[in-house]
């Protein structure tokens, strides 16, 4: 019997019902403006990653504008960068990109690794800069990890390409380990406190599972309590929700395998220019020891810029726009300000 590829049941890229519908979950509008699919003129980049998958890309806003990377988390897709898109693209190049699966862009036929996730981001950042041009690289969850584990295996690339990181709702390892997703293997004796770790093998059947998120009522409020924050009502909650749920669901479960063994290390020492990191108060997929962990590596090396506490779940971003909006802001103005010359020098000619 010939050996059925790892990558057989994972649905290919293309049209059908369920296509149309997932595209049609990602692109709803919605009465907060800043939800909604972006206006400013979009650049469709190609991409070809090395085995063959295409992946979608798109560059939005003025073509001799800053350039503003975003990598997307698990289950989600570029548009759920749809609130910075909508905040940044008058003045910055932002450049958005669905993880493989994920979104528009095809799984192909490597098996899932996160020496996979990394290339995948390296072959974007190439198509995407010019020679000598650097950016701004904003990674979420699963696309904050790809961050890191791009920055441990193209070192030489981190100061050659990047101006400065944001990393938000991310880990380096023990996802499964840390998690306080089920209340009664983590009972809160402070504010971020456990008692029981999860068990390894449960957390990878939990994450492994090809999960159909319904669109009623007791989902969504499952949805709002263990992804997102008891805050989190209305557009947010609409939003986030389309946008998961327009994941497909083999995919879903594979990439939830990944998650459930992820270990980057101690690949963050790598990102030797200025790195913000933000965590979820109420983030129980990604608690915020995580981040800590983090900054603690990053102080290391003399690359820490910030570390910031939003009252957030695992979708920050999404959850606190304005609020990671700011904070995104003044990491994108003191990129500028660090490429103006000193008042008090002269620049000849």
């Amino acid at each position: 019997m010939r050996a059925m590829s790892p990558n057989a049941l994972v649905p290919a890229r293309g049209g059908g019902r369920f296509a149309d519908h997932r595209a049609k979950l990602r692109t709803r509008t919605y009465q907060t403006a800043a939800l909604n699919p972006p206006t400013a003129p979009r650049e469709v980049i190609p991409v070809t990653a090395r085995d063959g998958a295409e992946l979608r890309v798109h560059a939005y806003g003025p073509e001799d504008g800053p350039a503003l990377v975003l990598a997307h988390g698990w289950t989600c897709c570029l548009e759920y960068w749809n609130p910075q898109i909508n905040a940044f693209a008058d003045k910055y190049r932002v450049i958005a990109y669905d993880q493989r699966g994920h979104g528009d862009s095809d799984f192909g036929s490597s098996p899932l690794s996160m020496d996979l996730l990394a290339d995948d981001l390296a072959d974007v950042l190439a198509a995407a800069l010019a020679p000598g041009e650097k950016a701004a690289l904003v990674g979420h969850s699963l696309g904050a990890m790809t961050v890191q584990a791009w920055a441990g295996r193209y070192p030489h690339r981190v100061a050659e390409q990047l101006d400065a990181v944001v990393l938000t709702n991310t880990g380096p390892d023990s996802l499964v380990a840390e998690t306080t997703l089920l209340p009664l293997l983590n009972k809160p004796l402070g504010s971020r406190a456990r008692r029981i770790p999860m068990p390894r093998w449960l957390g990878r059947i939990g994450l492994g599972m090809p999960l159909l998120f319904p669109p009623i009522a007791p989902f969504r409020r499952l949805f709002a309590n263990g992804i997102m924050s008891k805050a989190a009502t209305g557009d947010v909650l609409d939003f986030s929700l389309s946008i998961v749920r327009s994941c497909p669901a083999l995919v879903r479960a594979k990439y939830g395998v990944l998650l459930s063994r992820m270990d980057v290390g101690q690949a963050a020492r790598k990102l030797v220019v200025p790195t913000t990191v933000i965590a979820g108060e109420f983030d129980d997929l990604t608690p915020a020891v995580h981040a800590e962990r983090i900054c603690r590596m990053l102080a290391d090396t003399g690359s820490l810029d910030a570390y910031r506490l939003l009252p957030t779940g695992h979708l920050g971003n999404a959850e606190a726009y304005a609020e990671f909006n700011l904070e995104l802001a003044r990491v994108l103005e003191s990129v500028r300000d660090r490429g103006q010359p000193d008042a008090d020098v002269e620049i000849a000619g």
